[in-house]
Order: structure tokens, then sequence, then C-alpha cells
């Protein structure tokens, strides 16, 4: 997911270079790829929304600094709310139960 995050997100950071101020203009085009990235990779769709918005409130206003450009201040941005959407800490798993423990998995697509 996120190398498929990084591919689509390089062509839209190009967009925002040279911006002293990220605002909600310049980073429409980018916020569009990283919400199809995340639905293409079977996010569902209220934790997509829930992120999007996230970023862009994170974002907007976000002042760059001369030594970065606007599109590693968005990425930090974005890394800031994957964090936040997904935990900062690591949760153990609890396999405290009589053997064999049993783990099921399921996506969005089955």
């Amino acid at each position: 997911m996120f190398e498929n995050l990084q591919d689509r997100l390089s062509g839209s950071l190009r967009k925002i270079s040279g911006q002293a101020r990220l605002t909600d203009d310049n980073i429409k085009d980018t916020l569009r790829e990283v919400r199809m990235a995340l639905l293409e990779a079977d996010v569902a769709l209220p934790v997509v929304k829930d992120f999007i918005e996230g970023v862009r409130q994170r974002a907007v206003g976000q002042e760059v600094q001369r030594s970065l450009t606007p599109g590693q201040v968005f990425v930090k941005v974005v890394q800031q709310e994957l964090e936040r959407v997904m935990g900062e800490g690591n949760e153990s798993l609890n396999l405290a139960t009589q053997p064999p423990a049993v783990i099921m998995m399921a996506g969005l697509q089955g």
C-alpha cells in the first residue's frame, strides 16, 4: 500500500513545489491522489474521509521552511496523521489461549 502511495504522490508533489505556504487549492490534487490510493488499498471509506480531513486541517496554512520543500512538509503531515489514525504504539497480541491460537484476518474485499 505504501509503495503505491509513494508512486502516486511523487507526481502530485511536484505541483506544489515552489509554494511558501500550503493552501487548500495547491494540495487538492495531492489529497485526491492519497484518497484514491487508500481506497484502492481497500481502506474503508469512513476511515479515508477522516484521514483526508485530518491531513487537510494539519496541512492548510503550514509554513514551508527554506530548508524543506513543500512536498517534504506535506509528507510529514501525512505521516503524522497516519500515526494518529493507526496509533503510535505497538499493541501486543495475547496468544495465551489453549493451542492452537486461531487468528482470523478479513478484508473489505474478502
